[in-house]
């Protein structure tokens, strides 16, 4: 069976990198006033606070929580654990735009990642479609310029991000897997809980190590506690949802190509706040992007994704 995008897919996977793109902004924003992997601590927790209301009842005894413990805790690694808290400790030595553009490399890792261990097969039209939706990633971040182009430079903290978005090419394929959180997946915040809920514990262990290794104090402010709170209810809690569902009905390497609008919003954005208008690039750009994601959802064989 076929998998298409209809219009309320293509609203899920779209959410996530525009809210993607202000945690990137937010994160460098803050970087000097908490360390980065605490600020992933901080906000994870403060997201479980928030959904606890709505999701207790996963800890009582015999939960899909506890039968799938494994599962959880992969999943709590890999989204909650690493991904953020590597894309902050990125931000330490890189820019949101650097940041963004390697993770634009996240069609050909998720097409990699599937091929290699989850069996999928890859198709010339998602090879196709990774190559327009990356040359509209490169064409805003050279801002219609060769030069800008070879100018860029990979810093230590691309390093970093490299291995987030591995990490979340592995989390979006567990995410496919339907087999081991049937319970819980029946309402979405029983299994972001579940999520989160063994992610803190690893977020919570890379804390503790952080702050031993590091003399770092948080500079408690206004300004750092809203984007605390942006982060842990936008970028999380929302932009998981969204995405968790998405990858359920698109597939795990149809949705990877919806991150390179990420770059595309982190431009954007940074133009609204430089109080500059969009450039004709922008619009050519998204016009890759999109034809990137249209052609690879197009599968005429079948695949691990149908």
């Amino acid at each position: 069976m076929r998998k298409n995008l209809n219009l309320s897919t293509i609203a899920l996977l779209s959410i996530p990198p525009m809210l993607w793109a202000g945690n990137a902004i937010v994160g460098k924003l803050i970087y000097q006033a908490i360390p980065p992997i605490t600020l992933n601590f901080l906000r994870w927790l403060l997201a479980f606070f928030i959904l606890l209301p709505f999701a207790f009842s996963i800890f009582k005894s015999g939960s899909g929580l506890w039968r799938n413990a494994k599962f959880y805790l992969a999943l709590g690694l890999l989204g909650i654990g690493l991904y953020n808290a590597l894309q902050y400790l990125a931000l330490q030595s890189s820019t949101p735009i650097n940041v963004t553009l390697v993770a634009s490399g996240m069609p050909i890792w998720m097409l990699l990642v599937g091929t290699l261990f989850f069996g999928a097969t890859i198709n010339r039209q998602q090879i196709l479609g990774a190559l327009l939706s990356i040359l509209g990633v490169l064409l805003v971040l050279c801002r219609g310029s060769l030069q800008q182009l070879l100018a860029l430079q990979l810093v230590p903290g691309d390093i970093f991000m490299i291995t987030a978005t591995i990490a979340w090419s592995f989390y979006s394929w567990l995410l496919n897997d339907k087999s081991q959180h049937v319970e819980l997946r029946q309402h979405w915040a029983h299994f972001l809980l579940a999520q989160i809920s063994y992610g803190l514990v690893w977020s919570a262990l890379f804390t503790g190590a952080e702050l031993a290794w590091i003399d770092y104090h948080i500079n408690w402010s206004w300004n750092l506690i809203a984007a605390i709170c942006f982060v842990a209810i936008g970028p999380a809690i929302i932009a998981f949802r969204c995405w968790d569902a998405g990858v359920q009905r698109a597939g795990p390497n149809v949705a990877s190509f919806f991150v390179n609008l990420t770059p595309l919003f982190t431009a954007l954005l940074s133009s609204v706040i430089l109080g500059e208008l969009p450039h004709w690039y922008h619009l050519v750009a998204f016009g890759f992007i999109v034809a990137g994601i249209l052609i690879s959802s197009r599968q005429q064989n079948k695949s691990s994704l149908q």
